[in-house]
C-alpha cells in the first residue's frame, strides 16, 4: 500500500463530504450497495489485505480540471510518470493545448488529460484478452499489462488516447487512478503535484471548493457521448471563436453559437497541394494490410469454386476434381497461414496469441479471430479429406470421407463470410469516424469477390492454358465476379466520401479531415487508386465480352491482375494511414505525429529523453 508521508499537506487528501445520487447522464454514482458481494473486499494492492474506511469508496470518482488555472508546467505529467516508473515515451497523463487569436490578443488553453475512467469504457468492451476491469471501488477502470498481448485495439477505440501502447515492451498500460493512494485517503499523484491548483479529484459531480462550474466539455475535448467520461471542467474566461491545435493534425475547433460547444472542423494549415507521399503509406498496420486482403481473397476463392457451379457459374465446375484442385487448396492454405502469422507477429507479445479468444462476449477482435480460426480449420479439413480421396488405400472409405469433406466445405462456406463480417466490425469505431462507415463492409466483401476471383484466375487459368484446355469461359466468368466486387467497392467509396464531408455539418470534423488529407497529402496516390479501380472495371468488361482471345486475353489478364493488386494494396494502406481519431490535442513536441516523424528521420529519437522511440512494433 502507498505510504503516507509525515509532511503530507491537507490539499493532498480526499475531502468529499456529500455527493449526489446520480450523475448528469442518469447513472447512479453509488456503484454497489452494502448487500453486494463486492462490498468490503480488499483490492489486494501489493499483497496488502487492507480495506479502506473511506465512506465514498464505492462511489464513482473522477477528475476536475480548471483550465483557467493551468499554467502548462507539466508537473502532473512528471508526478504521474515518476510514481508509475514510466519511460520517457510513455505518459499516462499529458498536457496538450489549443490556441486562438494573434498578438496581442493571443490565447492558449492547456488541457491536462489522463484516463477518464468512463461510465461506458469502450476499452473494456473491445479488449480481446479481458485485460480491463471496471472496479466498484472508486469506479476505476484498471488494466493489467501482464494479461495484455499488445494488439493495441484499446488505443483505437478510446477517444482520449488514454491507453498507451509501449512498442518496446509490447504491451498496453494506462492511468490506474492511483487506487493505492485512494485507499489511504490521498488524491492521485498528478492532483497533489499540480502547482496551479488546476487539477482536483473526488466523487463525480461534486464541485471542488472555490469552483463554480462542472462542465463536461472544453475546446479540444472529443465527444463525450461515446463513453461518458468521468471528468468535469471549469473555464470561465471567454475564448476566441476559433481555436487551433499546434500538433500536425488538420483539425481546429469552431464555437457553435447555438449549442455553445466547440465543434471540430477541418484545418487546412498544411495547404491544399496534392502529393504522392508513397513512403508514408507504410505503417505499423502493414501486417493487417496483408492479413485482411489475403483472408478476403481466400474466402472469396473458396466460395466461388465450392458453390459457383450451383449458382449458375458452370465454367467453374471444372476446377473441382481437376489436377489443379489439390494444389489450389494447398496454395490457399499457405497464403492464409502467412497472413495469420503476420497478424500474430503484429502483436506486442505474439506468444500470447491464444488470449485473443478470451472476450467473445463483447470484443469484435475476439469474434474475428474465432471466425477466421473456424474458417481456416474448416478449409484445412476440406483439403485434407479431398487429398484422401485421391489415395488408393482410402478407396473403401470414400463414401464417409466425401461426407466429411462436404461437412468441412459447408462449414468453411458459412464461417468465411461471418469472419469477414466480424473483421469489418473491428473498424466500426465511434472514435475513428473515417472507419465508422458501412463502406468498410462493402470494401471487405467487394475484395472477397474481386480478390477471390483474381486468386482463382492467377492459379487456375495458367494451368488450364498449359494443359491446352479452354480457359476463356473461366476467364469470362471470373471477370464478371471480379467486376461485381470492384463495383460494390466503388459504390462504397463514392458514398464514403460524400458522408465524410457531411460530418462537418454535425461538428464532427475528424472524418472530413481524414478525407481532406486523402485528397491533399495523399491526393495523387488516391487518384491513382481511383484511376486503377476504373481501369480495372473497364478491362474486366472487355474480358467478359469475349472480344479478345488467345494470348491477347492472357496478356490482358496479366495487366489486369497487376493493376488490381496494386489498387488493392494502395487502397488498404490508405485505409490504415488516413484515419484521424477523435483524440486530445497534443503539444508542439509531445504527442505530435509530425515531430515523431522528424525525430526518427533526423536521429533525434536516439536521445531517450526525447520521448520518441524508433521501434514501431
Amino acid at each position: 500500500m502507498f505510504q503516507i508521508r509525515d509532511e503530507e499537506r491537507p490539499y493532498a487528501f480526499l475531502s468529499d463530504k456529500e455527493s449526489k445520487s446520480h450523475n448528469r447522464y442518469g447513472k447512479s454514482i453509488d456503484l454497489v450497495d452494502e448487500s453486494s458481494e463486492l462490498y468490503g473486499k480488499s483490492l489486494n494492492i501489493n499483497g496488502d489485505p487492507k480495506v479502506s474506511d473511506n465512506p465514498n469508496r464505492y462511489k464513482q470518482h473522477g477528475f476536475h480540471f480548471t483550465a483557467d488555472n493551468c499554467i502548462g508546467c507539466h508537473a502532473c505529467e512528471a508526478a504521474c510518470s515518476e510514481k508509475n516508473d514510466n519511460p520517457a515515451h510513455i505518459a499516462f497523463r499529458s498536457v496538450g493545448y489549443v490556441e486562438g487569436g494573434t498578438y496581442p490578443a493571443y490565447q492558449r488553453i492547456n488541457i491536462s488529460m489522463a484516463c477518464n475512467h468512463c461510465d461506458d469504457p469502450v476499452c473494456l468492451k473491445g479488449c480481446p484478452t479481458r485485460a480491463y476491469t471496471k472496479f466498484a471501488e472508486y469506479g476505476a477502470v484498471l488494466q493489467d499489462p501482464d494479461i495484455c498481448f499488445g494488439c493495441g485495439y484499446c488505443t483505437w477505440v478510446c477517444p482520449y488516447n488514454a491507453p498507451q501502447l509501449d512498442p518496446i515492451k509490447g504491451q498496453v498500460s494506462k492511468c490506474n487512478m492511483c487506487v493505492d493512494r485512494l485507499e489511504e485517503g490521498l488524491k492521485p499523484a498528478c492532483v497533489s503535484a499540480c502547482l496551479g491548483n488546476a487539477l482536483n479529484f473526488g466523487v463525480i459531480e461534486n464541485i471542488p471548493d472555490n469552483r463554480e462550474q462542472a462542465k463536461t466539455e472544453i475546446p479540444g475535448l472529443p465527444r463525450t457521448d461515446i463513453t461518458h467520461p468521468n471528468i468535469r471542467f471549469q473555464q470561465t474566461r471567454s475564448t476566441h471563436r476559433e481555436m487551433t491545435r499546434t500538433d500536425s493534425m488538420p483539425i481546429k475547433y469552431h464555437r457553435n453559437d447555438k449549442t455553445g460547444r466547440f465543434d471540430s472542423t477541418v484545418d487546412d494549415k498544411h495547404g491544399k497541394k496534392r502529393e504522392w507521399n508513397l513512403a508514408k503509406l507504410s505503417s505499423r498496420e502493414n501486417p493487417l494490410v496483408l492479413f485482411t486482403l489475403v483472408t478476403q481473397a481466400v474466402v472469396g476463392a473458396f466460395i466461388l469454386f465450392f458453390i459457383g457451379p450451383a449458382m449458375g457459374m458452370e465454367a467453374l465446375s471444372s476446377i473441382q476434381g481437376s489436377g489443379i484442385f489439390i494444389p489450389l487448396l494447398g496454395f490457399m492454405l499457405l497464403i492464409e497461414t502467412i497472413g495469420l502469422v503476420m497478424s500474430t507477429m503484429h502483436l506486442g507479445k505474439p506468444h500470447r496469441f491464444y488470449r485473443a479468444f478470451n472476450n467473445l462476449k463483447t470484443s469484435p477482435v475476439s469474434r474475428e479471430v474465432a471466425g477466421v480460426a473456424l474458417f481456416f480449420n474448416s478449409l484445412l479439413g476440406y483439403a485434407f479429406f479431398n487429398l484422401l480421396l485421391t489415395t488408393q488405400w482410402a478407396e473403401p472409405y470414400h463414401g464417409i470421407i466425401n461426407i466429411l469433406a462436404q461437412i468441412c466445405g459447408y462449414a468453411a462456406l458459412i464461417t468465411g463470410p461471418v469472419a469477414l463480417y466480424f473483421m469489418h466490425k473491428i473498424y466500426r469505431i465511434e472514435a475513428r469516424p473515417y472507419w465508422n462507415h458501412w463502406q468498410v463492409l462493402t470494401a471487405f466483401y467487394g475484395s472477397m469477390l474481386s480478390m477471390g476471383g483474381l486468386l482463382l484466375a492467377v492459379t487456375v487459368v495458367p494451368w488450364m492454358a498449359y494443359q491446352g484446355q479452354d480457359y476463356l469461359s473461366v476467364l469470362s466468368t471470373l471477370a464478371m465476379v471480379m467486376f461485381s466486387g470492384l463495383f460494390i467497392e466503388a459504390v462504397g467509396h463514392i458514398f464514403h466520401r460524400r458522408d465524410l464531408w457531411a460530418l462537418l455539418k454535425k461538428g464532427q470534423g475528424e472524418g472530413a479531415a481524414a478525407q481532406f488529407e486523402q485528397e491533399t497529402k495523399f491526393g495523387k496516390t488516391w487518384w491513382l487508386r481511383n484511376s486503377l479501380l476504373a481501369l480495372n472495371m473497364v478491362l474486366l468488361i472487355v474480358l467478359t465480352s469475349g472480344v479478345v482471345s488467345g494470348s491477347t486475353a492472357l496478356i490482358l489478364w496479366g495487366v489486369t491482375a497487376v493493376s488490381m493488386l496494386t489498387a488493392a494494396v494502395i487502397g488498404r494502406a490508405l485505409f490504415y494511414v488516413l484515419v484521424i481519431p477523435t483524440t486530445m490535442p497534443g503539444a508542439f513536441f509531445w504527442k505530435n505525429k509530425a515531430f515523431q516523424e522528424h525525430a526518427r528521420e533526423t536521429g533525434l529519437a536516439h536521445r531517450e529523453q526525447c520521448g520518441v522511440v524508433y521501434e514501431n512494433h
